[in-house]
């Protein structure tokens, strides 16, 4: 990415051009003061977290805490830590070639200091966009104290320098990241010797790397994400580093059924059209897994989840065109029924309940059907349309045509009346009406009013 030409270009010119050298925390503060105070929200892409989440974050940051966010998976915590790099600058000075990008006021590095000392108001100065002053590590168990503080580099000491020489320490991940953000994924997953290596870092501010102590003064701020279960004195976390964070923020799963359609509507890839209401189900089923005693709430039901339901639902949709010859690719109910068998590998049952995992998935899909076909029908009389269904029994399913059901349905004031409460009537194509007739002949079914028969393929239902 490069830097905007009319920058200073040398220390003297950024000093003349009266540049006021700030610590991280306080240029994020900064930043996050003129968010609040404009009406502007920094979180773009967080759905959910206004009003539990966010006012924490935000208050330790303020603070000029280290943060950890607690949550199961799939709660956004990462979305979250990544969103931070909105709150710098969107270009900061550095010191031209300096290994750790250091302020050019502030040289901390001894090849630095020279360089400063030997040029003085002509030492050159580059510009960092704030996208490279954000790093991120996974905590993985093989991670080793050189990958995140450093090692001592043999192709320097190969150069002739001395084993005694500072400068012959490769620097790792932490202190490449002065003057940024430095996110660690996972915390509680690093080993507990690797943990050790950060307590100083978090709290003197000095490195120690094979007996050498450099005393440097990292402006760094460090966040980290964490299962819940982990983070506590019997999980994976050592006392001393859980009480060097200043905060300790909780993350969850979306609290509204809004927020969760909200989210499936962003975060999903859909290849095909997907009515809302299919949105809806998707959603609720999610949330009725979450709130299952067969499924282990420990593991949780990620918000992936509901996304890969809508992109699976939105495949299915899209074969089913290929093969029938549709002219626009639709989701329908039927579709929804693809994303059992696809999907239950990513939930976690209790004991004894994965071998009813079909059966429970496709109870709590029917319940989610429903909540969702009464919601959006209360109030609508389908009696009509259930008398003249009985009477004359209605086919629908994947080898039927979105069209077909559309010319098949009664000419009735209430067909019109589910469309236009499901946004169907407006859309282009008939499968938007075929999608919504079908949810309402589902409520029927599962109200006892119609009955339903499936032949032995399931790619054909009756309603009658």
């Amino acid at each position: 990415m490069t830097s905007p030409e009319n920058l200073p270009g040398t220390v003297g010119e950024l000093r003349a051009s009266g540049h006021v050298q700030r610590g991280v925390k306080a240029e994020i503060r900064d930043n996050l003061l003129a968010a609040l105070t404009s009406g502007h929200s920094p979180w773009e892409g967080i759905v959910g977290f206004d009003d539990t989440v966010l006012p924490q974050l935000e208050r330790a940051l303020l603070a000029g805490h280290d943060v950890v966010l607690l949550g199961e998976r799939g709660q956004g915590k990462t979305r979250l830590l990544r969103s931070l790099v909105t709150l710098l600058d969107e270009w900061t000075p550095v010191i031209e070639g300096s290994e750790l990008g250091e302020h050019p006021f502030d040289p901390i590095t001894p090849g630095s200091q020279r360089r400063a000392g030997e040029l003085g108001d002509d030492l050159p100065v580059a510009w960092r966009h704030r996208l490279e002053r954000y790093t991120e590590k996974l905590a993985t168990p093989d991670t080793a104290v050189a990958d995140l503080i450093g090692d001592v580099d043999p192709v320097k000491v190969a150069e002739g320098r001395s084993l005694g020489d500072p400068e012959t320490i490769h620097f790792g991940l932490v202190p490449r990241a002065h003057r940024g953000i430095v996110a660690i994924n996972e915390l509680p997953d690093l080993a507990e010797r690797i943990q050790v290596s950060l307590l100083n870092v978090m709290e003197e501010r000095d490195i120690q790397v094979r007996g050498y102590t450099l005393r440097l003064p990292l402006d760094i701020l460090l966040v980290a994400s964490a299962n819940p279960e982990d983070y506590t004195n019997r999980g994976r976390i050592i006392t001393p580093l859980k009480d060097r964070f200043g905060a300790e923020v909780r993350t969850h799963y979306p609290l509204e059924l809004t927020h969760e359609v909200a989210l499936i509507q962003q975060e999903a890839h859909l290849v095909a059209e997907v009515p809302d209401h299919l949105l809806e189900i998707i959603a609720r089923f999610s949330r009725l897994l979450r709130d299952s005693d067969s499924i282990d709430q420990t593991s949780g039901v990620s918000a992936r989840f509901s996304v890969a339901a809508a992109e699976t639902v939105a495949a299915a949709a899209l074969r089913r065109f290929a093969v029938t010859s549709e002219t626009r690719a639709t989701a329908r109910l039927i579709d929804l029924e693809s994303m059992v068998p696809v999907l239950r590998g990513k939930l976690e049952f209790t004991t004894g309940e994965a071998e009813r995992a079909s059966e429970i998935l496709a109870h709590l899909l029917r319940r989610a059907t429903a909540d969702t076909a009464k919601a959006a029908l209360r109030g609508v009389d389908l009696a009509p349309l259930a008398e003249a269904v009985g009477q004359s029994p209605l086919r629908t399913g994947e080898r039927v045509t979105a069209a077909q059901v559309v010319a098949a349905l009664p000419d009735l004031p209430v067909v019109a009346e589910v469309g236009a409460r499901l946004g169907a009537l407006d859309s282009e194509g008939p499968g938007p009406l075929a999608a919504a007739a079908e949810l309402a002949l589902e409520l029927l079914f599962l109200t006892r009013r119609l009955t339903k028969a499936t032949r032995a393929k399931g790619d054909t239902v009756s309603y009658g």
